[in-house]
């Protein structure tokens, strides 16, 4: 297998060589290609030192595909290196897996545009600009050290070249990150110039035409279309960025100006392929679903998972706008998702690639970092995908007046990803009832004789509504029918595949015995209940499992408002220890002993912090289960190390891993399982056993964005880097939490195993869906007696109930069921209604903040009264006092860095006194404000203690940070300092 692939690599080189030799950094790579013998990287540094980068590449490529001696497995070494040195665009190539051609295409502009401004950027703050490259990833070490070495011999300018020549031997993309390297240097001229914008105040532009770039700096319009054989592709684009510089025609402006004005031109001349690839073709099963759309009707698709609903999305966003534009009407498309990484993907694999050619595409989300508001870029736009929550955010502004809000009246369509969530308390609900009420005052507006307000068509797309609970058909019925009144849809549609297109993976149960023996399961319990003896606690149920969770859970809780912190501190590590109990009966003993140890030494960590007044205070019964740890923790480490008594769960994921990747040619699997956790331990511990490298497993995990304090999150970039690699064959088996479940755009899998994991029948249908390729198995590996093979036989049931409902409702009596969608809808607006009173009711009942005061939820000290306490953004508490920062001690916490448009979190504050965490510390139009986190505090309410888990359960008004006031103050006392300092 590897000698096909290596033979295929020479073939791959051979194609791309013209792309190739421009890519690759050919004097860093030689040191690290072991299977080239030393004769021949002698030529080719040679060759490098007398013709340049170009001419040494083209030999490096023709000298590895001519060698008849290197050594097996060299085209991995290759790739490996290629992404070592910062050619990761040159190492895609390689692999076969180049961008899209408009990919390809729009990177080739930005390379062009850089070349011909390359006497004006050359002028930059070099090793300012070199320093925010590397930090961003566009540069290596080596190539910074280069630069700077370049900058100290030749001066600044010589280093400029060498920093824009690396640069555009980056992956597509690197544009819109020089442009923010240039922007927090302070290039804000070169930045406009790049951008065509104007850089005057007579907005005179910096040069001879202007060349439009989106929110994230990337060509926006459309981008020469180069062939194969064009010159920009081959020697002309090469010796712009040969070892003499960028280009020798960067000085002739009325080139750019060629280039700009011949866009029109060059975008005519797409390649017959191109087009085809933009002409979206449905199925006839896709087409049959998409009718009753295309007819301006609301209905909900309902396809499996792997079926196209998105390209049937994208087709009749098309449709609708082209009719919008034939009858000169205005149109404009709301594509809505509930996951920030759906975003990218609906642009990139979906709406951008088959749209963006004829219409005016833009994604948002709350990891976007824009520099106009949301009202502005749906103005701008005829297409938008961004998160529910920004839209929502944006429509209540708009109802209290503010003008920084939307009216659903300015869309025309808007599409409903996942929109089985279309239920009570979900925001795609919240969105829902706006445009319920809306209708319902239209039906008024039309009995007076008055024109009523434009409402969007709505297109919703799910694999499975799932039956809500429903223990009967005829609750199934309703619940599809409930779905249905929330999205007001015409219909439903769906399509059952019988044929060939049905590709349900064979399903198999795979019970594991029950353990035996756990002695470190029973060392684990015989300190928890050295522990309940401590703390005076009697459980109501074994250790180990949700019930007992649920129980010290509460009776931390209780001890918490009672200032008990001898129980609350107890409740809490016994939380921990039944935690650990859970792991050890699914992943390692191991993974359990490292869980309760990190926790442990994190813990003492807080407690051993110094400041200028002395240590954190350490209680007795903190003392008594640190103690109680460390007299254990040998006896823990022993068991650990042996493998009989590890529970047979894990045996048999083995088992059946190996099974997969032996009896398949190209196996390619996802395992889904419960916590962030347990995904991570078991990537580790199958990239441990040589028994899984032996059949070629590559194993990685995915897991989700949000913040939690055990495990570090996963940001998009990392989630989208796994994808990637998973698509290319670099990973072949994902260790997935329910994150990869619904929506991403994860490539077929031949096998797909749910590990000790069942939750309901939309999840099972979702991650079977996974397992798209043909003979494919879905696996569920279960210990025998836990419960889960039997509530998987429940999920089973409910699918067929679902299946039978969607049918029923499809074939009712029109009358029938639009009486009963009507019902629905009223209920939802009368329910609406009653919320909304009692919100009201309970706002005018809101008490001031004199009311209530805050203490520590671990030591009970006092910690500000709600006085102290103002409001960011309607959503962030704050307290910038003088005598609450004498409380508190900052410190890093790295999975809580989050960088938005005003304001960034980047610490995490902490009680002086025992070391508990208080909430992050925001960095506010560079004011620096603690925000406090309710769940961490005891709030006293008159005579009542209680505790929170939301600000938005206490009835208190806040006011609104006063930002001039703070920012006035903060001057003042800078000016005081000054002035001392003067003195």
């Amino acid at each position: 297998m590897s000698c096909d692939k290596d033979a295929e690599t020479r073939h791959t080189l051979d194609c791309f060589r013209d792309r190739l030799k421009r890519l690759i950094q050919v004097e860093p790579l030689l040191d690290l290609l072991h299977f080239l013998e030393p004769d021949r990287k002698d030529r080719i540094k040679a060759k490098f030192r007398e013709e340049g980068n170009i001419s040494a590449a083209t030999l490096l490529i023709d000298e590895i595909i001519h060698s008849k001696n290197c050594e097996q497995g060299w085209s991995r070494e290759l790739v490996t290196a290629l992404e070592t040195v910062g050619c990761k665009h040159a190492a895609k190539y390689v692999l076969n897996s180049p961008p899209e051609p408009t990919e390809e295409a729009e990177n080739d502009s930005c390379v062009r545009l850089i070349d011909l401004l390359q006497l004006t950027l050359v002028n930059m703050k070099t090793a300012d600009v070199c320093a925010h490259c590397r930090v961003m990833g566009l540069l290596t070490q080596e190539d910074q050290e280069n630069i700077l070495k370049l900058i100290e011999n030749q001066g600044n300018i010589g280093g400029a070249r060498l920093l824009l020549k690396r640069l555009v031997k980056n992956e597509a993309g690197w544009f819109s990150k020089f442009l923010q390297a240039l922007e927090d240097t302070e290039h804000h001229e070169l930045v406009r110039e790049l951008r065509g914008e104007p850089c005057n105040e007579d907005g005179e532009s910096c040069s001879s035409a202007t060349v439009e770039t989106n929110m994230y700096g990337s060509m926006s319009l459309p981008p020469p279309i180069l062939s194969a054989n064009s010159s920009l592709l081959s020697e002309d684009l090469d010796s712009s960025v040969d070892s003499s510089g960028l280009g020798a025609c960067a000085d002739n402006e009325g080139e750019y100006l060629e280039l700009a004005l011949s866009q029109d031109h060059l975008s005519l001349s797409l390649s017959s392929s191109e087009e085809h690839k933009r002409d979206i073709v449905l199925r006839d099963y896709q087409m049959e679903v998409a009718r009753p759309a295309l007819e301006e009707k609301n209905i909900i698709i309902c396809l499996p998972t792997g079926s196209g609903k998105t390209r049937v999305a994208v087709y009749i966003t098309k449709e609708h706008l082209e009719k919008r534009t034939q009858m000169g009407q205005p149109g404009k498309v709301v594509v809505l998702v509930n996951k920030v990484p759906l975003v990218e993907q609906h642009y990139k694999a979906e709406f951008g690639r088959f749209l963006k050619h004829q219409y005016s595409v833009e994604r948002v989300s709350g990891a976007s970092q824009l520099k106009i508001s949301f009202p502005q870029i749906i103005e701008q736009n005829d297409i938008i995908i961004c998160t529910a929550q920004i839209l929502e955010n944006s429509l209540a502004k708009a109802k209290n007046g503010d003008e920084d809000g939307i009216k659903l009246s300015q869309f025309t369509l808007m599409v409903i990803d996942e929109c089985h969530h279309t239920k009570k308390g979900g925001v795609y609900n919240h969105i829902m009832i706006r445009y319920l009420k809306q209708k319902h005052q239209n039906q008024l507006l039309k009995k007076q004789d008055k024109s009523p307000v434009p409402l969007p068509q709505i297109l919703g797309l799910t694999a499975s509504p799932g039956v809500g609970g429903a223990m009967s058909q005829q609750r199934a019925e309703e619940h599809i029918l409930q779905i249905c009144a929330n999205l007001d849809a015409f219909t439903i549609k769906t399509k059952t595949f019988e044929e060939e297109e049905a590709k349900t993976p064979f399903k198999r149960i795979a019970r594991a015995e029950e353990r035996k023996e756990d002695p470190f399961g029973d060392v684990i319990k015989k300190i928890m209940d050295e522990i309940h003896e401590h703390a005076d606690l009697k459980p109501l149920c074994e250790p180990g499992i949700q019930n007992y969770e649920q129980w010290v859970v509460q009776k931390e809780q209780n001890a918490a408002k009672e200032e008990n912190q001898k129980v609350r501190v107890c409740a809490e590590h016994l939380r921990q220890y039944n935690e650990a109990l859970h792991q050890s009966n699914t992943i390692r003993m191991s993974d359990a002993f490292r869980f309760l140890d990190k926790y442990h030494n994190e813990e003492l960590k807080t407690k051993s912090i110094a400041d200028e007044e002395g240590t954190v205070t350490i209680t007795d019964t903190e003392r008594f289960l640190f103690t109680l740890f460390k007299d254990n923790k040998a006896k823990l480490q022993e068991l650990m190390g042996k493998p009989q008594y590890e529970n047979n769960s894990l045996a048999q994921l083995k088992t059946n891993i190996l099974k997969e990747f032996s009896t398949r040619e190209r196996a390619r699997g996802i395992i889904f399982t419960r916590t962030r956790l347990s995904a991570i331990a078991l990537c580790q511990w199958i990239q441990e056993n040589p028994k899984f490298d032996e059949v070629g497993v590559s194993a990685s995990y995915l897991i989700g964005g949000g913040d939690q304090s055990v495990v570090k999150p996963m940001t998009a970039a990392e989630q989208k880097d796994v994808l990637n690699k998973f698509r290319d064959g670099q990973i072949n088996l994902l260790i997935a939490t329910t994150v990869a479940e619904e929506g991403l755009d994860i490539a077929e899998c031949n096998f797909v195993i749910r590990y000790c994991l069942v939750t309901n029948e939309i999840a099972m249908i979702q991650a079977r869906g996974r397992g798209r390729a043909e003979d494919s198995s879905y696996t569920l590996v279960a210990e025998a007696g836990s419960g889960v093979a039997e509530r998987e036989s429940v999920n089973e049931y409910r699918e067929k109930m679902m299946s039978k409902a969607i049918a029923k409702v499809c074939k009712m009596n029109r009358a029938d069921y639009e009486k009963k969608i009507r019902e629905f809808q009223m209920q939802a607006i009368m329910e609406e209604k009653v919320k909304i009173k009692k919100k009201q009711q309970k706002g005018m009942m809101k008490e001031p903040p004199s009311k209530i005061s805050l203490s520590c939820r671990q030591c009970s000290v006092f910690v500000c009264s709600g006085e102290d306490i103002e409001k960011i953004e309607n959503m962030h508490h704050v307290n910038v006092t003088t005598q609450f920062s004498k409380l508190i001690t900052v410190r890093e916490n790295a999975s809580l860095q989050e960088r938005l448009l005003d304001y960034e979190t980047n610490g995490v504050i902490a009680c002086k006194n025992c070391g508990q965490q208080w909430g992050s510390m925001m960095l506010y139009k560079s004011i620096e404000c603690p925000c406090l986190h309710i769940k961490n505090f005891v709030v006293t309410y008159g005579s009542k203690k209680k505790t929170f888990s939301k600000w938005s359960e206490l009835p208190i008004k806040f006011p609104a940070f006063d930002y001039t006031q703070h920012a006035d103050l903060l001057v003042e006392d800078s000016g005081e300092e000054e002035d001392m300092e003067t003195d």
